[in-house]
């Protein structure tokens, strides 16, 4: 690892006063491509996720696996905002920044003097991008908002399980906090449509994520089949609301995905099945028909596929360019050759030596790779040298403020 920036976002510099998800998972990606990203966190306590366990690392830190996953690339800085002076480093660190991140409840930081008003008459070109449940207005704007709330709010849950009159039927939320992390990606758009929009003009301006918002706008084509065609989304479990065959099957000796997104795939797989008749049937001649004649279908097939074995079967359809996967565990897929090749796993040290593993960024740039600087940090580990680079505060300076309970060093 190095300490030195070579990505896209090389020279921009993120405050990061967010915590738990969202708001870190966008500010690791800002680090990911280059930024330098300083996280503040609450002396003695540090991110809510440091807690967040079992499992916990065994180095003393007490931090958890969970907050490994989020805080990559960033500097922890550990400042006690709630004391006047405090919050008054914060501010003057934020009249050097060119982002400021947080996700507190609406008008939380204003009592702190840390809200988008007074930073931007300090730092006119700041970009301050707020995170929160239900969005800066609204009548929902005051409520506290959580990944699992907003999951069954949005409508995403009625959608997503298996079907009424199935066992295990009934509303399940995703097995990933999906809100948190889309929210998390779509600031980290907005910031950066923010900064080129400063790059024209050089303004700031505020952005306002609300996980609402953006769990609704990601209904996508079901959304859209409502608003335009009146057709209200039903839980179908594995199967696609409008493509078929496109769903799991069980063969022989266990369940695999078949995925046919076009009606040449879907001749494809009768002939490999040697079904001619299901192949010229007229209801399956088109997505339309098959979807409308599911049931029919769907049993044709699945009398055919029960007679493979699941390896078999994979390798017949990967041969003939048919998409089909299987249904792996967290495990299996994390020790899957295809992952190692595309290095989708990044050993990382600690400060301390010790070595964690976390999940790279997954985009591939030919030029500007993200980097890999700085394991995700104690909380203070970086609080001096922060102070020092940001605002040039020397060594009796800081031993006073750590000596007031204003600044922590590295915690454990």
């Amino acid at each position: 690892m190095t300490d030195v920036s070579t990505g896209p976002l090389a020279g921009l510099r993120v405050l990061d006063l967010s915590r738990v998800l969202a708001g870190p998972w966008s500010t690791q990606a800002l680090g990911d491509l280059g930024a330098d990203v300083v996280k503040v966190e609450q002396p003695g306590q540090g991110d809510d996720t440091r807690r967040w366990g079992p499992p916990f690392l065994e180095d003393g830190s007490g931090d958890s696996a969970y907050y490994l996953c989020a805080n990559r690339n960033k500097r922890s800085v550990a400042i006690n905002m709630a004391d006047p002076r405090g919050a008054d480093l914060i501010r003057k660190m934020a009249a050097d920044v060119d982002i400021v991140v947080e996700n507190f409840r609406v008008g939380g930081l204003a009592k702190y003097g840390l809200d988008y008003a007074t930073l931007s008459a300090i730092n006119p070109r700041l970009i301050y991008c707020s995170i929160t449940g239900f969005g800066q207005d609204g009548p929902y704007k005051d409520r506290g908002g959580y990944d699992f709330l907003v999951q069954g709010m949005s409508g995403l849950m009625s959608v997503t399980g298996r079907p009424d009159g199935e066992p295990g039927s009934g509303p399940m939320k995703v097995g990933i906090p999906i809100s948190d992390l889309v929210t998390g990606l779509y600031a980290t758009i907005s910031i950066l449509a923010a900064v080129a929009h400063r790059e024209r003009t050089g303004k700031g301006q505020q952005i306002d994520m609300a996980l609402l918002d953006t769990q609704v706008a990601l209904l996508a084509n079901q959304a859209s089949g409502y608003l335009n065609g009146g057709v209200k989304p039903q839980r179908l479990g594995n199967k696609h609301s409008i493509v078929v065959p496109y769903q799991d099957f069980t063969c022989a000796d266990g369940d695999i995905l078949v995925a046919l997104g076009n009606d040449r795939q879907f001749q494809s797989f009768c002939a490999l099945l040697k079904l001619p008749e299901i192949a010229g049937d007229p209801r399956f001649q088109d997505n339309a028909g098959r979807s409308t004649h599911r049931d029919a279908l769907l049993a044709a097939l699945g009398a055919a596929i029960v007679q493979w074995r699941a390896d078999d079967l994979l390798a017949a359809m990967d041969g003939a360019k048919l998409p089909g996967g299987r249904i792996n565990e967290i495990p299996e897929i994390l020790a899957d050759p295809h992952i190692a090749a595309r290095g989708v796993i990044r050993p990382m040290t600690r400060s301390d030596g010790t070595e964690v593993r976390v999940l790279g960024y997954p985009g591939k740039f030919s030029a500007t790779p993200p980097t890999y600087r700085r394991a995700p940090p104690r909380s203070g580990e970086n609080t001096a040298e922060v102070l020092r680079d940001l605002l040039g505060i020397d060594e009796t300076t800081l031993a006073a403020l750590i000596k007031a309970g204003i600044v922590a060093e590295r915690l454990g």
